[in-house]
């Protein structure tokens, strides 16, 4: 199906017939143009005119199952990489959905709450010659689609990376790493995996082992320490690092105390704002001398423990706490940017100046502007992204660039399915490294199949264990 009632504004091409009337020409070619939702392939919804500041004669609603979506067909007359915009109103929270390339990869893309209709950059389409199909689909649901616009993307310009690290007294093994991770960005991507033994498998699968590893700290929380949890992070960080790799660090941080430990909610999910009733906010504000203020100062102490043994066994950390802090299905995160932002820089001093913590590279890994901590505590911008279809994640890869003002190098420092080379290069997509998350999605045939794997891990592109020996100089 083809959209009729392509908007181009005071650019709108029109055609002439030799009958005198005007037919619409539906290709986009060197100016945005505007597709209306009502003139799509529904599926599963259905138009309406409820809401105020539609464009066009309505909009699309009814996005409440899995199956749920809209199906934009736009022509292109040679392959080109377009920019994505979607004109949507959320007026019933933050929602995110999935839009989907002609049949393939998946990007995720974020609503912000809204009583109106709002444009929402949704990364880059690549259209190749001919029909093309873009379809909007369910994943949270329950948001309103009015149309979408297509504009020519323009060259990426090259970035302009700091040069240093924020810590001026970071030791030779962070600035090391710091000054490869410079040398590479931009031109090759880190192979990476979270959990030693999903990297040792992955070599297993493909013959060739990732450039990084990530590992958890969460074992090392002290209110599961005092349950009985033994952490093995440290030791898997070390042997990787032994053997020339690159090392990504993140906490699951459990609650320091409040933590529900139901049938619902045991107290190994301690780390989830559902399973405790631990107050960020309220702890923040009481300040040092209470009892919780305490509790989590003991808390980045004892982690300390753990990245001092990292320090003395010479291993620089790409040092990833408070991840996806904005979702806030984290307790680090459920009492907004604020609280969230000043855990961080307490953090931060508390690692970097009390404990003299110099082997750290300081990793944020949330998108929205509202919740960055701001560049003088940051080093380099990262994302989760669980979307299928191996697909360049390019939405966020853009929202980082304008979070960080090209100044700081971004990683896909989460994933569920690792990203097709081919198609990063083609968006322009950059990204420093990436890393798949372990069970369940790196054996997973629907996240990555292990002929993707072998594509991936066997692509010029991308960098693997033995391709980074010696990176130090």
């Amino acid at each position: 199906m083809v959209n009729l009632r392509p908007n181009l504004g005071g650019l709108l091409a029109l055609a002439l017939f030799s009958t005198g009337t005007l037919a619409r020409v539906c290709k986009p070619r060197d100016v945005p143009i505007t597709y209306e939702a009502e003139d799509a392939l529904l599926t599963g919804t259905t138009i309406d005119t409820a809401q105020a500041g539609f464009t066009g004669t309505g909009y699309v609603t009814g996005f409440d199952e899995s199956t749920d979506k809209v199906t934009f067909t736009v022509s292109s007359p040679s392959q080109k990489l377009y920019d994505l915009s979607i004109r949507a109103a959320a007026i019933y929270g933050d929602k995110r959905t999935h839009v989907i390339l002609n049949n393939g990869a998946a990007s995720e893309v974020y609503f912000a709450a809204s009583t109106s209709f709002q444009s929402v950059p949704a990364g880059q389409v690549l259209l190749h010659a001919g029909e093309n199909t873009i379809d909007i689909v369910n994943n949270w649901g329950w948001y309103l689609i009015d149309s979408i616009t297509l504009t020519p993307s323009a060259p990426r310009p090259p970035p302009q990376i700091n040069a240093n690290l924020n810590n001026p007294a970071a030791n030779s093994d962070a600035k090391a790493l710091y000054a490869y991770l410079r040398s590479i960005y931009g031109k090759k991507i880190l192979s990476g995996q979270q959990e030693l033994s999903w990297a040792n498998w992955i070599a297993q699968q493909t013959g060739k082992t990732p450039a990084l590893v990530a590992v958890d700290l969460m074992d090392y929380s002290p209110s599961r320490v005092e349950r009985g949890t033994v952490g093995t992070a440290v030791e898997e960080a070390i042997t990787h690092h032994n053997r020339g790799g690159i090392v990504s660090v993140l906490w699951h941080w459990n609650a320091p105390v409040g933590l529900y430990d139901t049938e619902e909610n045991k107290w190994w999910s301690g780390f989830y704002t559902r399973a405790t009733d631990f107050d960020i906010a309220a702890t923040l504000a009481a300040g040092p001398g209470n009892a919780n203020y305490t509790l989590i100062i003991r808390d980045i102490d004892a982690i300390a423990v753990q990245l001092k043994r990292l320090q003395s066994a010479g291993v620089p950390v790409l040092w990833r706490p408070l991840h996806e802090a904005e979702g806030g299905w984290f307790w680090w995160g459920a009492k907004g940017p604020e609280p969230a932002k000043e855990l961080w820089n307490l953090l931060y001093e508390r690692l970097t100046v009390h404990h003299g913590l110099n082997n750290l590279i300081w990793v944020w890994n949330s998108v929205l502007p509202e919740w960055y901590p701001g560049d003088e505590t940051v080093d380099i911008l990262s994302v989760d992204v669980y979307a299928q279809g191996n697909g360049p994640m390019s939405t966020q890869f853009n929202e980082l660039i304008e979070l960080g003002k090209d100044k700081k190098m971004i990683a896909a420092a989460e994933v569920g399915a690792a990203p097709l080379p081919d198609l990063l290069q083609a968006y322009q997509a950059n990204w420093l490294w990436f890393a798949v998350w372990g069970d369940s999605f790196i054996n997973n045939v629907e996240w990555n199949s292990v002929e993707t794997l072998n594509t991936i891990y066997n692509h010029e592109y991308v960098l693997t264990l033995d391709e980074i020996q010696g990176w130090r100089g």
